[in-house]
Order: structure tokens, then sequence, then C-alpha cells
């Protein structure tokens, strides 16, 4: 009769879960959960890079389109540490729904870095003023690849 908090929590992200996937077929291939090999690079992901050359995201999905945004990583179990979602316009994110902490960097419309938002955990909201794309990566992966403010990132 009384659900409990996590309860709701779990049935709200597996119901989110099954109407994203049936809205993105195709997309729904990438759960974490049901992949059992490793994912080939779409058209979509692209290497990002630092203004010098330095990887900072091997894999990182370009979310530009109204789908791709509002799935961003809901439904994920798990992000490797070479997958991010760069989110292409937004300047705020939340992890409603999601079951990890992820680094949020908030770039302007050249690429710069404005803020770096370091392990958000889920069920919160963030945001940067001047913000025109965020990219989410795994957390701790700002602090491990030496990314801060002020750095040019480009595709």
């Amino acid at each position: 009769m009384f659900n409990s908090r996590k309860r709701r929590q779990r049935q709200a992200v597996r119901f989110m879960e099954l109407v994203v996937a049936d809205a993105l077929e195709p997309w729904s291939a990438t759960l974490a959960h049901e992949r059992s090999e490793p994912r080939r690079a779409s058209r979509r992901e692209r290497p990002l890079r630092r203004s010098d050359g330095r990887v900072v995201c091997e894999r990182c999905l370009v979310a530009d389109s109204p789908l791709p945004r509002m799935r961003g990583l809901l439904g994920r179990r798990d992000l490797a540490s070479d997958e991010g979602v760069l989110l292409r316009p937004a300047g705020s994110v939340h992890t409603f729904f999601m079951h990890f902490p992820i680094d949020v960097v908030f770039l302007d419309r050249d690429g710069r870095v404005l803020r770096i938002a370091p392990a958000v955990p889920p069920w919160r909201s963030v945001a940067a003023r001047g913000a025109r794309s965020v990219l989410e990566v795994r957390a701790g992966e700002c602090a491990r690849r030496g990314l801060s403010a002020g750095d040019v990132l480009e595709l």
C-alpha cells in the first residue's frame, strides 16, 4: 500500500525508459544494460578535443535535436570513461531519474569552458549563465583529464 521513495523512483525510471525507448527505437540499443558487446561509433559520436589537441572525450554523442537531447543519459546504468554527451543548445541540465553521478561542463558559443560542476549526484539540477551547450561525462573525468574553466573544446 505504501511505496517507499526509492521504489517510486525506480518505478518512474522504468516508466521513462519504456516511454523513451518506444519513441526512440534506434536509440534503445544504447541502454547500458542491453549491451552485450562494445558499441561501434555512430555518425553522431565524435571525439571531443581541446584546442591543443588533447582528447577530452573519445566517444562524444552529439545531441542537437529535441529527441536525443531529451533522451540524454536517461536510462543508462553507467557511463564509460571514454563516453560523453554534448547537449546543444542547452544552458542547464538535470539528473532526475539517473542512476549515477556525472561531471557537467558548461560551454559558451565558442566552445570555451565556463564552469564545471563536478560529480553532480542524481536528482539535482545545475545551470550556468551564458552557457550554450553542455557536456556530460562520467564523474571524475574532468579532473582526470585536467579540464578547467577557460579551456576551449572542439569536435
